[in-house]
Order: C-alpha cells, then sequence, then structure tokens
C-alpha cells in the first residue's frame, strides 16, 4: 500500500492496515487446512545442494589433472561440482543420495593422514622393497619390507600381494612427504 500521499487520514490508514491483517490471517487459516504442521524434512523430489570448506591447497588435489578427479565424481554420481578459488564446493543434484557420495569423496580426496592412527585400505602395487597401501581413496603409503611383519620378511608376497585388504598404521611422514605405514605395529 502507497501512503506516501498527502491528506490520508489516520482512519483510513487504520482500516486498511485492518483489512491487510484479516486478508493475510485467512490466507494462514487456508493453508493451515491443507498442511496442519511444517514437514520434517525436504520432499524426495526437492533438489538438494549443499557446500562444503576445503582448504586451497587442496582444490587441485580435487580438480585432479586435467579434471580427472572432478569428472570422476561427475561421472558415477550424476551430481554437479562447483569449487570457488577459495575452497568453497557446491555440489548439487535432484539424487540426495548422489550428493552424500559426492561429499564423501571429496572428503576422501582432501583427508590428511593422522601419524598413530590405523586404517584399512588395499594394497595397490607390490614391490622388492615394499608395498603401497591405499589408505583412503587417492592417497597411497608405503609399508617398507621390514614393516611388514615381526621378523625378517624375505619376499613381500610372502605378507601380502596386490589387492589384499590390510590394515596399517600411520609412522610417518618422509622429508619428501610420502606417507610410511606399518602392519607389525597395527
Amino acid at each position: 500500500m502507497d501512503i506516501k500521499i498527502k491528506g490520508l487520514s489516520r482512519e483510513v490508514v487504520e482500516k486498511s492496515l485492518m483489512q491487510a491483517r484479516e486478508g493475510r490471517l485467512h490466507i494462514l487459516n487456508e493453508m493451515g487446512k491443507a498442511l496442519k504442521e511444517p514437514r520434517q524434512g525436504l520432499s524426495s523430489y526437492a533438489p538438494r545442494f549443499i557446500t562444503h570448506k576445503i582448504a586451497q591447497d587442496k582444490i587441485g588435489t580435487v580438480i585432479g589433472p586435467g579434471g580427472k578427479m572432478i569428472k570422476s565424481i561427475v561421472d558415477q554420481t550424476g551430481v554437479k561440482i562447483n569449487i570457488d578459488d577459495d575452497g568453497i564446493v557446491s555440489i548439487m543434484s535432484r539424487d540426495h543420495n548422489a550428493v552424500d557420495d559426492a561429499l564423501e569423496m571429496v572428503k576422501n580426496l582432501t583427508r590428511t593422514i593422522e601419524i598413530g592412527e590405523t586404517y584399512t585400505g588395499p594394497v595397490k602395487k607390490v614391490m622388492d622393497f615394499g608395498a603401497f597401501v591405499e589408505v583412503f581413496p587417492g592417497t597411497e603409503g608405503l609399508v617398507h619390507i621390514s614393516n611388514l611383519a615381526e621378523g625378517r620378511v624375505e619376499k613381500v608376497t610372502d605378507v601380502c600381494k596386490e589387492g589384499d585388504v590390510v590394515t596399517v598404521k600411520a609412522t610417518g611422514v618422509d622429508r619428501r612427504g610420502k606417507i610410511q605405514l606399518s602392519i607389525k605395529d597395527v
């Protein structure tokens, strides 16, 4: 209502505000008949949009070389992803489970190893000097042959093979940033 016109009396303004109040209450009453109380959650048909903050130095990890990682997440889940320069990852989709799956993938890509923690993952590669174990998607560490088992180990394949799922303990990070793992310390 435009009340900037000179000469509107107080009674006219009061009457118009009272009519507006009655109209608003009538509309709310009709809405209340259709839905007694607010829904507890979103409709399963409503699109879902979430944001997650990552460290700026992890943006490249999530995108991957040539966009490989982010394309993989989009292809696997069917979501749309946008990453801002400040580390805000926006994930959207009509499929709520797909959003959760994509968020979990992003979190796994940006996780950091905690020294002393145990992880379970597959053996990705076996070498003469040890085995590479994936502690979480996209992050591998080395279990040196001396940390595979108590006592002397002749061949790495005596303890584990590619594809085996093993539990390891993070024991350190070397000067090159490589993760050091141990099976015998678990």
